[in-house]
């Protein structure tokens, strides 16, 4: 039976890279997000390099519960060797200044879609061999950046959520692991939707050092390849730190 890994957020940014990293590796993907046309690209793009890969495309809000819960169901006839929850957004501007309602709808993307694609992947496949969750999180998960509470305490669930679900994991006896990336500021989509803006942010105007989407998914892999449980950035090499759990746990 054919494997596959599912990539959410995949229409943009790190998880489109994602996508197509792991199909160079020969991997059978299932990619998905709200926008068709740009999953439709990336597919177009994929079996233009690797004719051999299946590709398979799920439009979903991942940011309303019910969609996210039947995109899991709709999938029960793949085998998932990995789920890479990458969709998520940010948020900027004071906590009492924010849009209550987009702020309402980035809760359910960042947390609520990353607990229910987890938890339910892990409790089909907690004693498959090789079976893997990888939780896109943030250098703001594991540090508060002022302008960005609310985005900061989303990614502080996501990397506490996945160190917890590994730690279990290994405690129960169960062949999954969970992992989580932190990036730093990466050429994505990120500041224009975190602002509300049409208008593509310009990432070397700003000044300082980035990484591109590209790079930072093959960071992904390099923690998907490994044995460590946190793969963040150290900025004296500008390089991936992996490392296991940062959460202090009993």
């Amino acid at each position: 039976m054919k494997k596959y890994v599912l990539i959410t957020g995949a229409s943009s940014g790190i998880g489109y890279e994602t996508a197509k990293a792991f199909a160079a590796r020969g991997e059978n993907v299932i990619i998905t997000a709200r926008r068709a046309a740009n999953l439709e690209r990336l597919k177009a793009e994929i079996y233009a390099a690797h004719p051999e890969v299946d590709v398979v495309i799920r439009v979903c809000d991942l940011s309303n519960t019910g969609e996210t819960i039947a995109l899991y169901d709709s999938l029960k006839a793949y085998d998932l060797k990995a789920v890479i929850n990458n969709a998520g957004r940010g948020n900027k501007g004071g906590f009492i200044d924010d849009d209550l309602r987009r702020d309402i709808d980035m809760l359910h993307l960042n947390m609520d879609a990353v607990y229910i694609l987890s938890s339910l992947y892990a409790r089909d496949y907690k004693d498959v061999e090789g079976a893997q969750i990888v939780n896109v999180s943030s250098i703001g998960g594991y540090l508060v950046v002022p302008g960005s509470s609310l985005y900061c305490a989303t990614k502080f669930f996501v990397s506490a959520l996945t160190e917890a679900i590994d730690l279990e994991m290994r405690k129960g006896g169960h062949k999954l692991r969970a992992k989580v990336i932190a990036p730093t500021t990466t050429e994505t989509e990120y500041e224009q939707t975190a602002h509300d803006s049409n208008e593509k942010f310009d990432y070397a105007a700003r000044g300082g050092f980035y990484f591109t989407a590209k790079q930072m998914a093959d960071m992904l892999l390099e923690l998907y390849d490994s044995d460590a449980t946190v793969g963040s950035i150290d900025f004296a090499t500008r390089g991936l730190k992996l490392s296991e759990p940062k959460h202090p746990h009993l």
